[in-house]
Order: C-alpha cells, then structure tokens, then sequence
C-alpha cells in the first residue's frame, strides 16, 4: 500500500508537550535517595567518577538548611529537627531513578556499613574498560546466577560500590 504525497506545504505545528530529556544511563539499587558521607576536598574527583566514568549527571542545586537554634540536650534537637535534619552540604547526583547525596565531613569518617551501594550500569564490560583506563582498582566477582558479574571498588570518597549490568525488564 503506498501513501499519498503531502500536497500541503505548511509546517506541522510545534509540540506543545514540554520537553523531558533522557534519563542517565545509571539507575541506584535502592529505594530512596542514597546518602553517603565525603571527606571535604574530593568534590572534584567525585565528579570524575561519578559523571564522566559512570554518567550521573550533577545536580547543582541550592541546599536548604535548617535555620540554627539552641537546643538543651540531643533529645529536644532530635525532635524538632527530625532525625534526618541534616541536609546534603555536598555534591548531589541524579541517576535515572534516585539522587546520591553527598555529606562532606571533616576525616576521618566513621561509617555505620561496609555494604557497598549498589549501582546499574548499561555494560559492565564498558564500565570495566572505563575504570582500567581510568586506572582505578576493582575487583571482578562472580554472582549467584550463572552469567551475573559485578564489580567491586571503592569511589574517591572511601565508600564501596558495587557496579552490575542492567537486567532487561519485561
């Protein structure tokens, strides 16, 4: 069946819809934003890892804080502010599903976990040629499943990560 030529010369009107750009190329194993604490002065090797290596894109957004006041005892501070008063004061990435917020902290770090964050890559072989030539160090493990492979490193803030390929949804 072929299709009858155009005869009309006037444009299509424009799109009315708003434009909404493709989402990263990465997706956080989690189900919320992720917060992680950076040692203050990385900032700049955190953007090297997380937007050119991985392709979060960075959020430059003003941070609100709480306004200071005085509090008695870390109970009353605790329930007027909450227990997650404190907000991001460093770098924040969006991924294709959630936000990793950095709180940048004097060293040295005392973390809660030594779990690593799990992060989706679209090719692990990709990301594994990116990080060698990068020259940063990981380690290859194998998963459960037959085929599952990840890889294991640590980003430029001390915090483990954990990068596997992206199972096909559907």
């Amino acid at each position: 069946m072929e299709l009858e030529p155009s005869t009309g010369t006037e444009p299509s009107p424009p799109d009315p819809r708003p434009h909404i750009p493709e989402p990263p190329p990465v997706r956080l194993v989690s189900v919320d934003d992720v917060h992680l604490p950076a040692p203050t002065g990385v900032e700049q090797e955190l953007d090297s890892f997380y937007v050119m290596l991985l392709g979060f894109e960075r959020e430059d957004i003003e941070v609100k804080r709480p306004k200071p006041h005085i509090a008695s005892t870390t109970a009353e501070r605790t329930r007027r502010t909450g227990p997650s008063a404190e907000a991001p004061s460093g770098p924040i990435y969006r991924a294709e599903n959630f936000r990793l917020r950095f709180q940048t902290i004097e060293p040295p770090i005392l973390r809660q976990s030594l779990r690593p964050q799990g992060i989706e890559v679209r090719s692990i072989s990709e990301a594994e040629a990116r990080l060698t030539d990068a020259v940063i160090e990981f380690t290859r493990e194998r998963g459960l499943v037959p085929g599952q492979e990840s890889l294991l490193l640590k980003d430029p803030a001390g915090n483990w990560v954990e990068l596997t390929e992206c199972r096909p949804t559907g």
